[in-house]
């Protein structure tokens, strides 16, 4: 058994970074491959892998012999790897299905961009370099234990945390290159009698009994599909019919009010992390988290931390989350995701602009003419050293994000997408100059 064919899904890079979208702390999962600039993943027990041009995102599944169960209707959520007697074409379908549900796919970018400039010149002014950030519809459990791992944590770890997660508990799809893959595993998995042990002696400290409790509480305590009912209805769970939502308000619409304070009854999960499942798995575009790294975005680019917001108080975290809501509407978490990533140093260090300046010097009888052309590109090809470091901590109502800058390589030119352009030329007279 091996991979099919590529296939290609037209979009642009500025409708989709997958370099950069992969890579910002949403999901934890994807393995990249900076040999083959290629990523791959297990969605829905199907193992995908993704490659990206500047104009075209390239995709294939491997045809794994573990694949036996049929295919599920289209209104149930397909939970593992399909049969062996699906059509090499309606594997297909199936798969670009699953990829264009989880990366997002409907929103037009670029509209969403340009909308969010009008309304807010700090974010025109710093999201030309990085465009092509979607919100991943990811599934709302994967994402849920995600972010309880993230608590006092930083991105290697994370990720090493929930590959344990999927060899240990979830279901097996393929052997590739000698690299086992997984599905990610279901909450009754993670509810057993020994899990709790067993998750602390591989290294999860705390966060164990966290995962262990919010794994009892959703396949016991809850009933069937409690958390996939969360979601935005005009962004439902992969295979759900989406429907009309709730009306937009300066706090979020009622089903994200609900959602939030839902799931602020599980173990492990404060404000934060129940803003990153609402914005990440559940599909509530104003979810807005808000950590200490934002809040220093919001003192530092929009005036807060004066008078009763001197500090990220429960009160402070709402404020600071309302005032983005009324600025970018309802897809605010989307448009404070692109600030965070243009923010971060380590990451930026890696897929900011370049800049390339081209001066020239004309003269003329007595006059001088310098043209100054700044073209400013973002790299598209996977960096070749992933080495960002984010620590999150979440104390109730106070989190905490550290940032530690990781190991820099210089990149080729290769695979760089012009974004901007500017050029200006001065005339000054020779008598001047000299």
């Amino acid at each position: 058994m091996a991979f099919s064919e590529w296939r290609k899904l037209p979009v642009s890079l500025s409708e989709l970074c997958i370099n950069t979208t992969l890579r910002c702390g949403q999901s934890f999962r994807w393995q990249n491959l900076p040999e083959k600039e290629e990523w791959r993943c297990v969605l829905y027990g199907r193992l995908i892998s993704l490659k990206q041009d500047s104009s075209t995102l390239y995709y294939r599944t491997y045809q794994s012999q573990s694949a036996s169960l049929p295919t599920p209707p289209a209104s149930e959520i397909p939970s593992r790897a399909q049969s062996d007697t699906e059509t090499a074409d309606s594997k297909d379908d199936h798969t670009l299905r699953i990829i264009k549900h989880y990366l997002n796919l409907s929103s037009n970018l670029n509209d969403l961009y340009e909308q969010w400039s009008a309304q807010d010149p700090n974010f025109k002014k710093k999201a030309a370099q990085f465009t092509g950030i979607r919100i991943l519809r990811q599934d709302a459990w994967e994402a849920l234990v995600s972010f309880i791992c993230s608590s006092n944590n930083n991105i290697s770890r994370i990720s090493q945390m929930v590959e344990k997660l999927c060899l240990n508990y979830g279901p097996f799809v393929a052997t590739v290159e000698g690299r086992s893959y997984h599905d990610f595993p279901t909450p009754e998995a993670l509810a057993g009698k020994d899990v709790e042990g067993n998750l602390r002696s591989l290294g999860f400290g705390y966060r164990a009994k966290y995962l262990y409790q919010t794994a009892i509480m959703v396949s016991k305590e809850r009933e069937k599909g409690w958390l996939d009912n969360l979601c935005n209805p005009e962004s439902p769970s992969f295979g759900a019919e989406a429907k009309p939502g709730d009306e937009m308000k300066p706090e979020g619409r009622q089903g994200y009010r609900e959602a939030h304070e839902s799931l602020l009854e599980l173990q492990g999960v404060g404000p934060k992390v129940a803003d990153c499942v609402c914005l990440m798995g559940l599909g509530w575009g104003e979810s807005v988290p808000v950590d200490t790294h934002v809040w220093q975005i919001a003192q530092r680019d929009y005036r807060f931390g004066k008078g009763s917001h001197k500090s990220l108080t429960k009160a402070t975290y709402d404020a600071v989350a309302n005032h983005f809501r009324k600025l970018w509407g309802q897809e605010a978490g989307w448009a404070h995701s692109v600030l965070f990533t243009a923010d971060l140093r380590s990451f930026a260090d890696r897929l900011a602009a370049t800049k390339k300046v081209d001066v020239k010097v004309k003269e003329e009888d007595s006059k001088v003419e310098i043209k100054t052309e700044v073209t400013a590109a973002v790299a598209i090809t996977a960096p070749k050293q992933e080495d960002v470091d984010v620590k999150l901590e979440e104390t109730d109502s106070k989190p905490v994000i550290k940032q530690e800058r990781g190991k820099k390589r210089k990149e080729a030119p290769d695979g760089v997408a012009h974004v901007s352009q500017t050029t200006e030329t001065r005339r000054m007279s020779k008598r001047i100059r000299r």
